[in-house]
């Protein structure tokens, strides 16, 4: 199952947009969801009982915005299995929830202070770092398809989830994928030396994917920069950034490591987050 949150907002639009391709593609239902969050009109500054938005218009308004949705979904992928949930909470503590039983968790990048605040909200990154199943953050503007796939690969096991991913979604959509390895090397290293290791590192991590999808065009990237930098460099011509979190921490936005979080901030494109479980916690079945 696809979870897409919805707030009413452009890049939710898209984001509904790209998880009903994503739920045809893949042979998913797709389910739409808005949080309903009190919390903001539930006590005034004097400490009483907020006189703002009633809650009665709290959920006219969450069910106009998926009823919106909805017919987005079906305008664009007719043949989607499409479910609602309109739930009282907030829009982190309800994704976090619906990404129990998702594969893939659907956010627009700038909303109206729902499911994303700015261009990365403290929503987008909490939900980004916490979640099980990868998350995708989906760009408002729209773009010409660019056929291709980048993902981000480091020297540890903990970028191979992400791999996956990222094979799964250049497979499903018939596109080249384009693997970046960055670093800083030492200085008083040899740099062509150092080149050819890591690029022996690369081959390494992406044997058993090449061997299971044979039929896709993979390019090896590596270069000597900051992994942000070489990420949102390819992500110029690319239609999805995928990148790891290595999930240390049970919550909180520190989950999200720096490299995550910049790529995030900064790419061009739609960006997946694929979070590596921790070896302490049984992984879930989606």
């Amino acid at each position: 199952m696809i979870v897409v949150g919805v707030d009413g907002s452009m890049t939710a639009r898209a984001a509904v947009d790209w998880a009903a391709a994503d739920a045809f593609r893949a042979h998913l239902p797709l389910r739409i969801v808005h949080a309903v969050d009190r919390s903001p009109y539930q006590v005034d500054r004097s400490g009483g009982s907020g006189g703002g938005i009633g809650g009665d218009t709290l959920v006219r308004e969450g069910q106009r915005v998926l009823r919106e949705a909805v017919a987005l979904a079906r305008e664009r992928q007719p043949s989607v299995e499409v479910t609602t949930r309109d739930l009282e909470g907030s829009p982190v503590a309800v994704l976090r929830e619906q990404a129990e039983r998702a594969d893939e968790i659907v956010l627009g990048s700038r909303g109206l202070g729902g499911f994303a605040g700015t261009l990365l909200g403290s929503v987008s990154a909490q939900v980004a770092g916490q979640a099980r199943c990868p998350v995708v953050v989906v760009r408002g503007e729209r773009r010409p398809r660019q056929g291709r796939i980048v993902a981000g690969v480091d020297d540890s096991p903990t970028s191979e989830p992400a791999l996956a991913y990222a094979f799964q979604q250049a497979d499903l959509r018939g596109s080249a994928l384009q693997v970046v390895h960055a670093f800083a090397p030492e200085i008083a290293r040899d740099l062509d030396e150092v080149r050819a290791g890591r690029h022996r590192v690369v081959q390494k991590r992406l044997r058993a994917f090449r061997e299971r999808c044979p039929h896709l065009e993979v390019e090896e990237t590596v270069r000597f920069a900051h992994p942000v930098d070489a990420l949102t460099a390819a992500s110029a011509e690319a239609d999805l950034v995928v990148v790891g979190s290595h999930g240390r921490g049970p919550f909180g936005a520190a989950v999200l490591g720096s490299v995550s979080r910049g790529v995030l901030h900064h790419a061009r494109c739609t960006v997946a987050v694929v979070r590596a479980p921790r070896a302490d916690v049984p992984a879930q079945r989606t």
